[in-house]
């Protein structure tokens, strides 16, 4: 097996950071990379339905624009020649936007959204948008617009969700970086599924100037890539301080373009198997296991233990259900039959919150993350599954059981993320392994307050001791 990311590879599958640099060597120019990229698309898309608009047309013109100025002999930017899709919840000027829902099916945004700004300045080709589920709602990627988006590694199974189609592009070798948003496990799930890598940052990492409360510290957008280096590389293009977004970080954010991997000899690492008692199908266990294991013969000290989530439910299903109100409420309220009934209960629940049930929730989120924090001042990472279930059939709108254990809602079954999410600490997926039938299992990392830097060095090491990112499915 080649190394991944490697020049033996298809250049489709080389790593965001060998594509930048041989451009910026003069190896490959940004149109040889970006018509590389749409070709893979071409082939493999129509199965996946990953990307589910695409601008061929102007992302080469984009291309040419790019080896121009790297012609003049200009600075070029992180991503430079990089071609990127963009999530469908993520505005950008003139190429349609559509959030997956059918109330929006022909809008054309009039400019970018942060984020594609900061991607576009730091030299990104966007190609097109990756599919979502409807306003982001959900972990699996379906919508009445553009339909379901499958898993590379089965056609018949999820990519999860919202961003899978981001993840799904990314394990198909379609893109070599990908955003993603992240409310209760929204890149970690599908990064699970897909066998990619996911981070869920620090509020105001990566500022946001989205409508609402730019104070709550839920909804966030965070990297996605193939492996954790890419994924800091991409970290550092997109974050940073806007004076616009009132959580947003003053750090510099150009170290983590230099990520390097921290040694395994000498890490405490927090092992929790159930994520404070939820059930699991049982092939999780089966691949986190030995993952645990290799670990441990690799010298990191690894120590179960169970961390007190008490709480963390009631927080997260307080806070989303108030979003979705808060954002949603006036398209239920147009356009009822046009949105699905798992968003119109959202917003029903949010709408319905009373004062003292917002006040309780909020108390107990500053409880939940001073108590994960005095955990983590212990060890240098909370180790847990980070999905429940394993990737299933693209027909179901969600998974109604685990292990014999009914789910309430289209989003419990989740709650391997969506517990953290109630923290607020950083938290990322790194592949761990795979099936005996060869579906993709992520480990959950999860980081101290603000500490993305020590978080993505120790995924780089345990990323390396696993292996499972070097494989690519079968398409």
């Amino acid at each position: 097996m080649s190394e991944a990311g490697g020049p033996a590879e298809p250049l489709y599958y080389r790593s965001a950071r060998a594509l930048r640099d041989a451009i910026a060597a003069g190896e490959l120019s940004a149109v040889e990379v970006v018509e590389a990229h749409l070709e893979r698309i071409e082939a493999v898309n129509p199965a996946v339905n990953a990307i589910v608009t695409l601008v061929p047309e102007r992302a080469l013109e984009e291309a040419a624009a790019a080896d121009a100025h790297a012609a003049r002999g200009e600075r070029l930017g992180l991503l430079h020649g990089l071609p990127v899709a963009v999530k469908d919840l993520m505005d950008t000027a003139g190429i349609r936007t559509t959030y997956g829902s059918p109330i929006y099916a022909d809008h054309l945004p009039a400019a970018d959204a942060l984020i594609v700004q900061r991607l576009r300045a730091a030299g990104a080709i966007v190609v097109g948008k990756t599919n979502a589920p409807e306003f982001g709602a959900g972990s699996h990627t379906f919508n009445q617009v553009f339909g379901a988006t499958r898993n590379p590694w089965d056609l018949g199974r999820s990519a999860g969700g919202s961003s899978g189609g981001a993840a799904a592009a990314l394990a198909a070798g379609m893109v070599p970086i990908a955003d993603g948003s992240d409310l209760g496990g929204s890149v970690r799930n599908p990064a699970s599924f897909c066998n990619v890598v996911g981070l869920r940052p620090s509020p105001g990492r990566v500022a946001s100037t989205r409508p609402g409360d730019g104070w709550e510290p839920m909804s966030l957008l965070g990297p996605m890539a193939r492996s954790v280096d890419d994924a800091a590389l991409l970290l550092a293009a997109i974050a940073g301080p806007d004076p616009r977004a009132p959580l947003a970080l003053d750090e510099d954010p150009a170290p983590f373009a230099a990520l390097r991997p921290r040694g395994l000899g000498d890490v405490r690492v927090a092992w929790s198997e159930t994520v404070d008692g939820l059930p699991l199908e049982p092939e999780i266990g089966g691949v986190l296991t030995p993952a645990r294991e290799r670990l441990e013969r690799l010298g990191a000290e690894v120590v179960e233990v169970e961390p007190d989530l008490a709480g963390a439910d009631l927080v997260f299903e307080t806070f989303r259900s108030l979003e979705f109100f808060a954002g949603h409420g006036a398209d239920v309220g147009t356009n009822p039959e046009l949105v699905k009934p798992e968003v119109r209960a959202d917003v029903e629940r949010g709408e319905a919150l009373s004062a003292a049930e917002i006040v309780t929730a909020a108390a107990l989120r500053t409880e939940l993350f001073r108590r994960v924090g005095g955990l983590l001042a212990e060890f240098d990472t909370l180790a847990l599954p980070t999905v429940q279930v394993l990737p299933f059939p693209v027909e179901w709108r969600y998974p109604e059981e685990i292990a014999g254990v009914a789910m309430e809602r289209y989003y419990t079954w989740m709650r391997s993320c969506t517990r953290i999410s109630a923290t607020t600490l950083p938290a990322l997926s790194v592949p761990a392994g795979f099936t005996a039938t060869g579906l993709p299992v992520g480990l959950q990392l999860v980081g101290r307050h603000r500490g993305e830097r020590d978080l993505l060095a120790l995924a780089a090491s345990v990323e390396a001791a696993l292996g499972a990112s070097a494989r690519r499915p079968p398409l």
